[in-house]
């Protein structure tokens, strides 16, 4: 087998947003698994607004919210009668710096039949029956002349992969997506500290229920002194529902294996409802809340993202969604460093960056599963004690991180987010056409963009547009205030008719004066610059970091846009 650029183990949601995201900016990736099909799992209810906007740059929003549906009010039972209903979603709603405001309850494998299916129009498919059983990273003398311009250094460097079945493989990367039990952690010698709390145990599996004898419009659950159920309907079936549970014990106490009749009998024991309405049961499992992380996320070559890097309380329902937004940090990172333009030192960003956000998801999934636990003891207590701002991921940034450095000096006292932050979202209108837009489209796609607000920012948007062009994966925009003159308005340029984008990134008073505000959005949608117009000095530096010198740099050669 020839060389690939990245191979990535495990097609589950981490490792598929990162086969397309890398696929789409013409990396040669290939994605194994080990289970001879796609495994019908349900475990995880659905993206979070951070991951909606994700899915949403990678072009399969509008399908992942057509499969799904809305989360559901929680309508909650003691000794199996109604005692109180939480909608913890009632006051939420879309702002103009974030379009979602609330998860969306989707099948795991439905999520993953739709980016299966945004993959293949990338001409990539998941190789199935493929487990990884041997790991070498190595360098060859006869790999200089097949590195060729996508420059990994030129040294000739790669991964060597051994699979079960004794076929072999090469890689310039390889990207460890394969879960909790993850082959590739193993073969690193990796160590996977913390706790599995054995006494901390839920039985789950999907079930069908008959038809009409629960409201599909909510979320019912039966928390009593001794155990639980919850009924969640799963979107898109006429009769299917995800069931929790706390599990039945044997005489000493001991947690027993879930089965489709113990599921009837715990039906019949919480609910109302006799265990004959529960009429199939599957992919039956134990949960056991395991809080664990990798003490690194990279060795050389070879890099680990989603539950291979970290797994946590299933409270706040952050464990798919942390493993997406792993997967959107690192695809520009390898796929700058694929074509050329960036060194490889910027995958040490990816651990610098992800490594603490996952032990504070580790800490605050803790704290919610805590706080639940707490809550179900008293009637009226349920889940929605798990969900607080925080689990939206909105709010996830890297101030601390090398790549937030740019612009840290005249940050202090401004408002508007920080260097590191989350780039926040608004309306506005195309400059040239008039057409209703907003700034995350503006962002979308594999590249990085330069905000420029106020006039004195037409000169740094020049010397950028001069250096980078179109296809050195660097755009600009240039943001008018509803005021401004737009005669001279390009292509890709913006107006901020209703003034929400000079709002969220604070560049009111820089405006007016003229002086301008120059903000560089990284491809995931995060602030690495945010500086005064004539400073183009940093963005420069910045950009020269990630992109190279750009007209002199290495193109990259198969740059493709999401396909909207």
């Amino acid at each position: 087998m020839g060389m690939t650029d990245v191979l990535i183990v495990g097609a589950g949601p981490t490792g598929l947003v990162l086969a397309c995201d890398l696929a789409r900016r013409g990396a040669a990736v290939r994605i194994v698994d080990r289970s001879p099909a796609p495994p019908r799992t349900s475990r995880a209810k659905g993206p979070n607004p951070r991951s909606l906007e994700i899915l949403d740059d990678l072009g399969v929003a509008e399908e992942v919210l057509a499969a799904g549906s809305a989360p559901l009010p929680m309508l909650k039972y003691r000794d199996r009668r109604p005692v109180a209903e939480a909608d913890p979603w009632a006051d939420s709603a879309p702002s103009p710096d974030a379009r979602y405001d609330r998860g969306w309850l989707i099948a795991q494998w439905r999520l993953e039949g739709i980016l299966r299916h945004r993959l293949a129009g990338y001409g990539v498919r998941v190789e199935p029956g493929r487990e990884v059983v041997g790991l070498a990273q190595g360098r060859n003398e006869d790999d200089r002349s097949d590195a060729g311009d996508r420059s990994d250094g030129g040294d000739g460097e790669h991964v060597d992969v051994t699979y079960a079945d004794g076929q072999a493989g090469r890689a310039r990367y390889v990207v460890g997506c394969d879960g909790a039990h993850s082959s590739v952690r193993k073969l690193l010698g990796i160590t996977f500290e913390g706790t599995t709390a054995e006494d901390q145990v839920m039985v789950c599996g999907d079930v069908d229920l008959a038809e009409g004898v629960l409201d599909r419009t909510r979320w019912h659950q039966w928390f009593d002194e001794d155990g639980a159920v919850m009924l969640c309907p799963i979107p898109g079936t006429r009769t299917g529902w995800w069931f929790q549970a706390g599990p039945e014990r044997d005489g000493r106490g001991r947690p027993l294996a879930p089965t489709a009749d113990g599921f009837r009998r715990l039906l019949a024991h919480h609910t109302a409802l006799p265990g004959r309405d529960l009429t199939r049961a599957e992919l039956l499992s134990t949960y056991r809340v395991n809080v664990r992380m990798a003490d690194r996320f990279r060795a050389g070559r070879v890099l680990l993202a989603g539950d291979a890097a970290h797994v946590h309380a299933i409270a706040g329902g952050l464990g798919m969604n942390t493993g997406i937004q792993d997967a959107f940090n690192l695809g520009w990172k390898l796929g700058l460093v694929l074509a050329g333009h960036a060194d490889a030192e910027l995958l040490d960003t990816y651990e610098e960056e992800r490594l603490p956000v996952a032990a504070r998801t580790l800490d605050l999934t803790s704290e919610r599963l805590r706080a639940t636990l707490e809550a179900i003891r008293l009637p009226g207590g349920g889940l929605d004690a798990a969900i607080t701002p925080d689990t939206t991921g909105l709010g996830v940034g890297y101030r601390w991180s090398s790549l937030a450095a740019g612009g840290r000096a005249p940050q202090a006292e401004r408002p508007g987010p920080h260097a590191g932050d989350r780039a926040p979202d608004a309306p506005c209108a195309d400059a040239v056409t008039g057409v209703r837009t907003r700034l995350h489209r503006v962002f979308a796609g594999p590249r990085t963009t330069v905000l420029g607000f106020g006039p004195g920012s037409a000169a740094v948007l020049r010397e950028t547009a001069d250096a980078y062009g179109g296809d050195a994966g660097v755009r600009v925009c240039r943001v008018y205030a509803a005021h401004e003159d737009r005669a001279e308005a390009v292509p890709g340029a913006v107006v901020d008719d209703a003034g929400h984008a000079t709002a969220a990134y604070g560049t009111g008073a820089s405006g007016v004066t003229g002086a301008g505000t120059v903000v560089v959005v990284r491809p995931d949608h995060h602030v690495g610059v945010l500086a005064p117009a004539d400073d183009a000095r940093s963005v420069r530096e910045y950009l020269r970091r990630l992109h190279g010198t750009g007209r002199s740099a290495e193109r990259s050669p198969g740059m493709v846009d999401a396909v909207r």
